[in-house]
């Protein structure tokens, strides 16, 4: 087999393969065989019929065409082996000749990889949020965490906002009863949002017995999206009573003794939680300037993949579970179509040479992932896929992602060099030293970018 090159941009090249006849002899004989056991010939056990009664029954083309396609993943996977190419998806392939008993060529057009040259990127320099934790910050978690210890108790009077509420609720749509629209005994605090649009204005002021009825615009069920008639009862009315800010409500709701230790403690996890953001922060923008850097071609078949995916996985994956349609969530985001879509395709864009320039950064700094390093990862993914550890490695290698998860990791470890090269400062001047555990931060910040080239990545097979 003969094979040449020729480059037809940055990002997709064509292979011509030329095979003398005698190579195809393994493929031959594998097509005589497959048609032995499809076919039957009166005078002839099944299986046992001669390669030139199948010529003559069937055609020498029928036996040329299943050789061919049996061969070519064989041939041009040696090319692309030969010529040390790094493709992406399937190639287009086109036989441009078959001369039996003398050769076979054919052509291999397909997407590759670019050629990525990464720069010294020491000099980056980013400026972050600086962490700054006040006294309203602390006095705000704790009075979240008053609210969760706080009590109810049956009042007997109108019900105003804050108060808990119990609730029988019926829709209608079009005047008819939807059979997934009838609730009872649902609770709901007044002014938490988490119920219909406007039953927040429709309960304020009805006392336990009472009615009230209002349209609002279903979230959920068969009816999602649609305008309806709903019939609010009231059956009981409960104020909530907050406990007093003092040791006795630390002890209740803490280890804590007292109520300084615990407003002590939420500071401390306030600013746990601002470094976790800037050590974020600073890897996001960190990566927007190594983008900068590095010009990055994007193959167009691959973009196309790659938007084609978001999109599919927003609107059937995302969407559907919100009970929402991509025109819906258009409207309540404030979005045009066009706008939706530069979005997503910048997005793509992103996605890609980040993927692209991460893998480069891998191979240049030879960096490896250990078992270790892929286990913490699993874990952490399996925890927000909200599946167990076992069921989520299961999942992973049924699914042949392992390769992915791995890619996933060393490009987590590829960013965190570039992170530690640079210069972080935040917004008063200081130099933020950033710990390595936020490398755990970089890897989940880069695992979701793009499926499309993740499974591009492994399709190298042509397509007959």
């Amino acid at each position: 087999m003969k094979s040449a090159v020729e480059t037809l941009n940055p990002t997709r090249v064509r292979l011509s393969i030329e095979v003398p006849f005698e190579e195809l002899k393994d493929s031959l004989d594998a097509a005589y065989k497959k048609i032995n056991q499809q076919v039957t010939v009166k005078g002839f056990r099944k299986g046992k019929i001669p390669a030139r009664i199948i010529d003559q029954r069937f055609g020498r083309g029928a036996v040329l065409e299943e050789a061919v396609n049996d061969a070519l993943p064989k041939f041009y996977t040696e090319a692309v082996n030969e010529a040390e190419l790094n493709v992406l998806g399937q190639p287009e392939v086109d036989i441009t000749e078959l001369k039996d008993g003398e050769t076979l060529n054919f052509t291999a057009e397909v997407d590759v990889r670019p050629t990525i040259e990464i720069p010294d990127y020491s000099g980056i320099e980013v400026e972050v949020d600086a962490i700054e934790v006040t006294e309203e910050d602390i006095d705000k978690s704790v009075e979240q965490l008053r609210e969760r210890f706080a009590a109810t108790s049956p009042v007997e009077r109108a019900a105003q906002d804050g108060d808990v509420v119990t609730l029988d609720l019926e829709a209608k749509v079009d005047g008819e009863v939807l059979e997934d629209g009838v609730a009872s005994g649902v609770s709901y605090t007044i002014g938490s949002g988490e119920l219909l649009d406007g039953v927040d204005e429709a309960v304020t002021g009805v006392e336990a017995g009472g009615e009230a009825t209002f349209t609002s615009e279903l979230k959920g069920g068969t009816a999602a999206g649609k305008e309806a008639e709903v019939t609010v009862k009231v059956t009981q009315v409960a104020a909530r009573e907050l406990p007093a800010l003092d040791d006795e409500f630390a002890q209740l709701a803490s280890e804590f003794d007292t109520l300084e230790e615990l407003r002590a403690d939420s500071r401390k996890r306030l600013e746990n939680m601002k470094q976790y953001d800037q050590a974020t922060q600073a890897q996001e923008r960190v990566l927007e300037k190594l983008l900068e850097l590095v010009e990055v071609p994007v193959p167009e078949k691959l973009l196309a993949d790659e938007i084609n995916t978001r999109k599919h996985n927003l609107e059937h994956h995302q969407l559907g579970q919100m009970g929402l349609d991509l025109e819906k969530y258009l409207e309540i985001q404030g979005k045009t179509a066009e706008e939706f879509d530069t979005e997503t395709e910048e997005a793509a864009v992103k996605g890609i040479k980040t993927q692209f320039v991460l893998d480069e950064l891998v191979n240049k700094e030879k960096l490896n992932v250990n078992q270790e390093e892929l286990t913490e990862h699993l874990m952490r993914r399996a925890a927000s896929s909200n599946m167990s550890p076992d069921q989520f490695a299961q999942a992973v290698v049924e699914g042949g992602q392992v390769p992915m998860l791995v890619g996933e990791v060393a490009r987590g470890k590829a960013l965190a060099v570039v992170v530690e090269s640079a210069t972080v400062k935040d917004t008063n001047g200081e130099i933020i030293d950033l710990d390595d555990e936020e490398e755990d931060e970089t890897t989940e910040a880069t695992s979701e970018e793009t499926p499309a080239a993740e499974a591009e990545a492994t399709e190298d097979k042509p397509e007959a």
